[in-house]
């Protein structure tokens, strides 16, 4: 099987997992290893984390430049052997033009999807009016549709992240996003279920909703990424005790997993 082939075999997967009934689970690994773990753990997809991949590369969010990025969904895809979907930020630039190559790139990348994101990235006006945000998001689509393959592009508003809590724009620019093109609505730091309702009933398409989000600026991927590394440092600098360590994976099983030749889902099964 050609990487074409391939790549258009996992894009159908990825588009089949939102037509179906109910919700799936999609992971964000930050690396390598952690994609292999999430295959061989049993997800049907990935996606990658621009928050979790910068802070395993000791940046904040957003500070990775696009060519770092499309290097780091390109380990991912290869990694893993899953659908991945790439999270591609606000497409590294204001202009729609810009916003269109980075789908063609993600693409060429390997990613079957990705996510674009209304934030500007500018303290002093972090998201985009919205009349520039829809002209984005419909950049973004015709890059998708000219694919050789069904690219699932999902369209992200920022207002929960950035303090904006304005439901009624939030479903707006959901809406009018869905109305370009996007396959997917996602509106990150949104926990209420009302508001989460709310959200699913207007757009009439698939959402995305981040779990185990309390709060802040950091997101769930944000969270996986330095939840345990966290705790762990805490005890030590703090109590001067390893605990932590209970409850670590033997080094010799992590061998034995990555040492296996494929990605089969047996983490759990053992």
């Amino acid at each position: 099987m050609t990487r074409s082939d391939l790549q258009a075999r996992q894009a159908e997967a990825f588009r089949a997992l939102h037509a179906r009934p109910g919700a799936f689970i999609i992971p964000n690994p930050w690396d390598a290893g952690t994609a292999r773990l999430l295959a061989m753990a049993g997800f049907e997809a990935l996606a990658t984390t621009s928050a979790g991949y910068a802070f395993s590369k000791g940046q904040p969010d957003n500070a990775i430049d696009r060519d770092a990025m499309l290097d780091h969904i390109a380990e991912i895809v290869a990694a893993g052997g899953l659908p991945v979907s790439a999270d591609l930020e606000n497409g590294f630039g204001d202009a729609p033009d810009t916003v269109a190559e980075t789908i063609r790139l993600a693409a060429e990348a390997g990613a079957v999807g990705g996510s674009i994101e209304d934030a500007t990235g500018r303290a002093d006006a972090p998201i985009y009016a919205r009349e520039a945000a829809i002209e984005r998001i419909a950049a973004a689509v015709d890059a998708a549709r000219a694919l050789p393959f069904p690219f699932t592009l999902t369209a992200r508003c920022e207002n929960y992240l950035h303090g904006r809590h304005d439901l009624a724009d939030t479903i707006a620019r959901l809406v009018a996003y869905r109305d370009a093109g996007a396959d997917v609505l996602y509106a990150p730091g949104i926990t209420d279920a009302d508001d989460i309702a709310a959200v699913t009933q207007a757009v009439g398409a698939p959402v995305n909703v981040v779990m185990g989000l309390q709060g802040g600026l950091l997101s769930l991927d944000a969270l996986a990424a330095l939840g345990a590394f966290l705790r762990a440092a805490k005890e030590m600098a703090q109590d001067g005790t390893f605990t932590f360590t209970q409850a670590a994976v033997p080094g010799r099983d992590i061998n034995r997993w990555f040492a296996s030749p494929d990605n089969s889902p047996v983490l759990f099964g053992e």
